[in-house]
């Protein structure tokens, strides 16, 4: 029997303005995303680097920015941005993994345009950050800093390389702090998204993000006493 060619799938739209890459052997099945704003258009992690993907983004006006959310989701960085003449944004204590391309870093925060701005979110990696867009009634790109339970809830996940908990759980309420349910509509996970059902988003994101840290922060009390 002839085998036949693997044929990735094109990219699926998710919210008006945002598109979804299917997951990404590279980064660990991590599922990157495109921003489509004018000049500005913006990749979220790496996505495969194959002629669908390519094809799809040059359709879509090209990319002027790949941000990085974390160490794993790095994939063909350097391929990307050589096909695609883009710059890279990444929190600065990741910056040493992308050794010999040019690399604009920040500390704790970096405005991309008026309503896209990224930020540190450290715990699960060193450097790991998130990017808030918006559109949408707001929507919150979270890398793995925040991953969909079987219920559909944004957690963090507590696992063997994680960084350093206790941070990754005060970064969680850094977020809850910053947003409302007025500002906070969605979040677009960087993996897990199976979990989603189809659904390719988190909704009444900021009201799940308050029940997950009221439930984190009980959970510690009980723990404690």
């Amino acid at each position: 029997m002839t085998q036949q060619p693997f044929v990735s799938k094109p990219p699926q739209f998710v919210l008006e303005n945002i598109f979804a890459f299917s997951p990404n052997r590279d980064t660990l099945g991590g599922t990157s995303y495109l921003i489509v704003e004018n000049q500005t258009n913006i990749l979220i992690d790496c996505p495969a680097n194959n002629e669908t993907n390519q094809k799809f983004i040059m359709a879509q006006g090209g990319v002027k920015w790949l941000y990085i959310t974390h160490r794993s989701a790095i994939g063909k960085a350097k391929e990307i941005q050589a096909a695609f003449k883009c710059e890279i944004l990444i929190q600065e204590q990741e910056a040493y993994l992308l050794p010999g391309l040019k690399v604009t870093t920040f500390e704790y925060e970096f405005n991309l345009s008026p309503g896209i701005n990224v930020f540190w979110t450290c715990g699960h990696s060193p450097g790991s950050s998130c990017l808030y867009y918006s559109g949408n009634g707001g929507v919150l790109f979270t890398g793995r800093h925040l991953l969909p339970n079987r219920q559909g809830e944004p957690v963090p996940l507590r696992i063997a390389k994680t960084f350093h908990w206790p941070r990754q759980l005060q970064s969680l309420k850094l977020l809850k702090d910053r947003f409302s349910s007025e500002t906070l509509h969605y979040i677009c996970p960087g993996a897990n998204t199976g979990a989603l059902r189809g659904k390719r988003v988190i909704n009444l994101a900021y009201d799940k993000l308050a029940h997950v840290l009221n439930r984190l922060s009980e959970s510690s009390s009980s723990s404690i006493s």
